[in-house]
C-alpha cells in the first residue's frame, strides 16, 4: 500500500507540471492536459423541447441598419417595396423566427404616429442624434417581416412614451374598430396584423437611456402599460425590460408580474462603446460563460419571485461585440457620427465571434425550459450577422454559426455532464469544450454542436456512442466552421475564408478529432 501512495503521488506531480507548461507556446495561452474530454449521457434522461425562437434577430434604427441596410428604395437590388432581396433571401437562410424593432435605445425617444400614413415628417432622433427620415415604420417592418417568415415583435417607447401610446400602437396594429384600427385601414392596409409580441422598453433601468426610470417608477409604470395593452389584446405575448439583478427585477415582479410572459435581459461581453478597441480571440474565449452566469441569475430571481414557470427569459439584444458610439449618455458633448463606420470593419469578425455564438446558444439551449427567446443584435451591418453595401453582401462569422444552429439541430436538447481540460489566457480559464446534444422525438437521431476554443490544439473526444444504445458509425461526417487562422474573417472579395465544410472527423478509441477553434456540428442516426 505503502509504495501504491507513492506512485499515485509521483503520477500526481508529473500531471502537475505537466499541466503548468505551456503546451501551444503561446504567448499567454496554457492548454491543461485532461485525461479525458468526454460527456456522460443518460438515454433515459428528460429531454426539452427548446423554442426555436431562440434563433431570433433585432433591428434598430441605428446608422446603417435599417437605411441602406434592410430598407433602400430605387437599389437595382431592392424589391418595389425598397428591401433589398439579397438581404431578405439571406435572412431567409437564417429561418429568423421573430424579429425585435424598433430598438434599442432609439425606440425611448420615438412616437409611432410619426411613422405611418402618406404624410410623414422628418424627425430628430434624440437617442443617436441624427435625422430619422420616418419612411420606414410600423408598416413597412410588419410587411417586411411577413416577407421574411419572421414574427415581428415591437418594442415600445417607455422613455417618453406614455401608457396609452404603448396601448395604441397595439390598437393600430391588432383592431379593425376604434380610431387607430381604422387609421390602420386608411393607410391602406384592411386586415389587422395581430402583431402578439410587444415589449414595455429597452432598457429603461439605464442612465444612458431617454426616459430612464427609478426602481420604485418601472414596476408601477409596466404594471399600467400592460394592462391596457392586454385591454386592446388580452392574448399578447408581454415582455418588461429587465436585468439579471435582484435589486430591479423582483420589484418588477412583485407590481407587474402577473402580467407578463417575459422579462427581457441584454448582453454585449465585449464592451466598445467608447473606443474601439477589438478584445482578441482569447480574451473573447474567457468570456464564453458569462452569457450562462446571466441566465442563472435571472432564473434564481424568477424562483425566488415565484414566477418561475410562468415567466420565461427573453435575452433579446445580445452580441459578443459592443456597438461602438462614442458618447452616449453624455448628454453635453455632439456624438462622433463618423466613427460608427468602425462598426462595419469587417475585420473585426473573425472566429472569436463565431465561436462565442456557438457558446450562446448553446448556453441557451441548456436552459430550454427557461430561456425561449433569444434576438442577434443586429442582424445587418454594425455588429450584424450580414454586412450590406451597395453592391452585394458579405455573410460574417456569425452568419454560418446561426445558420448551422437553426438548420442542424434536432428539436430536443438531451441533458449532458461534460468534462473538458481548460483553456487558460492570464489569470483566466475556461472549458476548452462547450458541447450541447439534440436529438428528434424518437430518440433515433442526434445531433451534436461541440465547440473547440483552443485556437491550435486539436482535442481528442469521446461524444459517449456507447451511452446512446446506437452502434457506433463507422465513418462521421459533420459539418465544420473554421479557418485557417482563428483571426480569419470574411470581406468583400473574399466572402468564403470562413464557411461551412464537409469533413470527415477522425475516430480512434471511441474519441474523435475536434479542430482547433472549431464549430462542429455532428449527426448520428
Amino acid at each position: 500500500m505503502k509504495y501504491f501512495l507513492i506512485s499515485l503521488l509521483a503520477i500526481f506531480v508529473e500531471y502537475e507540471s505537466l499541466r503548468a507548461t505551456d503546451l501551444e507556446g503561446n504567448k499567454g495561452m496554457k492548454a491543461s492536459l485532461s485525461v479525458i474530454n468526454a460527456v456522460t449521457i443518460s438515454p433515459d434522461a428528460k429531454t426539452v423541447q427548446y423554442d426555436r425562437m431562440l434563433f431570433g434577430q433585432f433591428i434598430e434604427h441605428f446608422h446603417r441598419q435599417i437605411y441602406g441596410g434592410i430598407f433602400e428604395p430605387g437599389s437595382k437590388l431592392s424589391d418595389s417595396d425598397g428591401f433589398r432581396i439579397d438581404v431578405m433571401a439571406a435572412i431567409k437562410e437564417l429561418k429568423a423566427p421573430i424579429v425585435r424593432w424598433p430598438g434599442g435605445c432609439f425606440v425611448s425617444a420615438y412616437h409611432w404616429l410619426d411613422g405611418v400614413g402618406n404624410k410623414r415628417i422628418p424627425t430628430y432622433d434624440k437617442a443617436w442624434k441624427v435625422e430619422e427620415p420616418n419612411t420606414f415604420g410600423t408598416d413597412e417592418y410588419v410587411k417586411w417581416c411577413r416577407k421574411i417568415g419572421a414574427e415581428p415583435y415591437i418594442c415600445t417607447n417607455a422613455g417618453t412614451g406614455t401608457m396609452e401610446e404603448m396601448s395604441d400602437w397595439v390598437e393600430y396594429c391588432n383592431l379593425d374598430i376604434g380610431k387607430y384600427g381604422k387609421l390602420r385601414m386608411v393607410n391602406g392596409h384592411s386586415d389587422p396584423y395581430n402583431v402578439m409580441f410587444w415589449s414595455v422598453g429597452n432598457e429603461n433601468w439605464g442612465s444612458h437611456e431617454i426616459g430612464a426610470k427609478t426602481i420604485a417608477e418601472w414596476g408601477e409604470l409596466v404594471r399600467e402599460s400592460a394592462k391596457m395593452m392586454r385591454a386592446v389584446t388580452p392574448g399578447l405575448k408581454l415582455f418588461a425590460a429587465a436585468l439579471p439583478d435582484k435589486k430591479w427585477t423582483l420589484p418588477l415582479l412583485k407590481e407587474a408580474g402577473y402580467l407578463l410572459d417575459y422579462v427581457s435581459i441584454h448582453g454585449y461581453w465585449d464592451p466598445l462603446w467608447a473606443v474601439n478597441n477589438i478584445s482578441p480571440y482569447l480574451a473573447c474565449m474567457m468570456r464564453t460563460g458569462q452569457p450562462e452566469e446571466s441566465i442563472k441569475q435571472t432564473i434564481e430571481i424568477l424562483d425566488e419571485s415565484g414566477f418561475r414557470g410562468k415567466i420565461k427569459i427573453a435575452f433579446d439584444e445580445w452580441n459578443l461585440r459592443g456597438w461602438h458610439h462614442p458618447v452616449l449618455g453624455d448628454f453635453r458633448s455632439t456624438m462622433d457620427i463618423k466613427a460608427r463606420d468602425k462598426n462595419d470593419i469587417n475585420s473585426t469578425y473573425t472566429m472569436a465571434d463565431a465561436l462565442f455564438s456557438a457558446c450562446f446558444l448553446n448556453s441557451c439551449l441548456r436552459n430550454a425550459e427557461d430561456v425561449k427567446i433569444a434576438c442577434f443584435a443586429p442582424v445587418v451591418n454594425a455588429r450584424g450577422t450580414i454586412f450590406v453595401y451597395p453592391e452585394g453582401i458579405v455573410k460574417r462569422t456569425t452568419f454560418h454559426v446561426l445558420s448551422m444552429y437553426a438548420n442542424m439541430l434536432e428539436k430536443y436538447v438531451i441533458p449532458i455532464t461534460l468534462s473538458s481540460e481548460s483553456l487558460t489566457y492570464g489569470n483566466k480559464s475556461t472549458p476548452a469544450l462547450d458541447v450541447i446534444l439534440s436529438c428528434n422525438e424518437k430518440k433515433t437521431r442526434f445531433v451534436f454542436a461541440i465547440v473547440n476554443k483552443n485556437p491550435d490544439k486539436v482535442i481528442e473526444f469521446n461524444p459517449g456512442f456507447d451511452q446512446l444504445n446506437i452502434k457506433i458509425p463507422g465513418q462521421l461526417v459533420a459539418t465544420v466552421l473554421s479557418g485557417k487562422d482563428p483571426n480569419d474573417y470574411n470581406d468583400i472579395g473574399s466572402e468564403n475564408t470562413v464557411i461551412p465544410k464537409q469533413d470527415v472527423l477522425k475516430m480512434s478509441n471511441g474519441n474523435i478529432t475536434i479542430p482547433a477553434h472549431s464549430l462542429v456540428i455532428l449527426p448520428i442516426e
